[in-house]
């Protein structure tokens, strides 16, 4: 289902964080992955994918062969202060490793159904920014890079800058996802469908077929007006008020403009773990 985002060939980087050589990442890169190969600069082995949490959208993933190399100690990003020094850590791009600083902490909000409460931004910006590693002062491993933000505005002005996920929203899961593949918790209502902010209107830009939307009746280029009679303020507002109503199953009234026409669409909501193409294993 991912494919007609984000390819059906994606590379990325990720960070050991344990003596077994389990390795931390960003989870779009290894997201429904059939096949996954993870090299060092001395070999390149078959591996697998742990468990990924919708949540944080991180994933955790394992070589079924031993690498050498250390794990990596991990920190806090709320110990992170807007104007601290960073450095970003990548196995690519121009310059693998670079200085950076943190130049805001706040909150993000993805089309895909994705919110952060704080997320991390830093520039200037690393080229090879997909799983990269965010370390403070002491080396320790605070975030993973998830995206490059062009016309992010700091100060005033217009700065290109790269986010990152903090790590703190793993760690408390890691032996849950290393055991049953996911967070316990019970599963987000789901509704699958893009929805793009401009600042004016919530737009439905793309809906998965045979998912909740799709089987609701949503169509691209419907504006979301409101939940359950309730107006929104902004995509998190939207999300977090479709989260409120319950665990994944819950019945989702959307309001929506369908070119003049206000009518409200009722989305029985899934578990999108249940939607997923599942790999397979090395």
């Amino acid at each position: 289902m991912s494919a007609g985002l984000l390819g059906t060939e994606r590379v990325g980087h990720g960070v050991r964080i344990r003596d077994d050589g389990l390795i931390a990442t960003i989870g779009y890169v290894v997201h429904e992955a059939d096949n996954l190969w993870i090299g060092t600069r001395e070999a390149v082995v078959p591996g697998f994918v742990i468990g990924y949490d919708f949540d944080s959208g991180l994933a955790l993933v394992k070589p079924s062969l031993p690498l050498q190399g250390r794990s990596i100690e991990l920190g806090r990003a709320d110990t992170l202060a807007v104007g601290d020094r960073v450095t970003v850590v990548s196995s690519g791009g121009k310059d693998p490793v670079i200085e950076a600083r943190v130049v805001a902490k706040q909150e993000f909000a993805g089309r895909w159904e994705y919110v952060l409460d704080e997320a991390i931004f830093t520039s200037p910006p690393h080229d090879s920014w997909s799983g990269a590693a965010l370390l403070d002062s002491d080396g320790r491993l605070c975030g993973l890079g998830s995206l490059v933000i062009q016309g992010f505005e700091v100060h005033g002005a217009s700065n290109t800058v790269n986010m990152f996920v903090p790590i703190e929203l793993l760690a408390p899961i890691i032996d849950e996802i290393c055991v049953h593949g996911r967070r316990l918790t019970p599963p987000r209502p789901w509704l699958g469908m893009l929805v793009h902010d401009d600042q004016q209107d919530l737009t439905v830009v793309g809906v998965y077929r045979n998912c909740p939307a799709d089987k609701a009746g949503l169509r691209p280029g419907d504006v979301i007006i409101g939940i359950d009679d309730e107006p929104i303020a902004g995509l998190a507002n939207m999300f977090r008020r479709v989260w409120s109503m319950g665990s994944a199953g819950v019945d989702v009234p959307i309001n929506v403009l369908r070119n003049t026409e206000k009518m409200q669409l009722r989305v029985r909501s899934g578990d999108r773990a249940g939607f997923q193409r599942k790999g397979t294993l090395q």
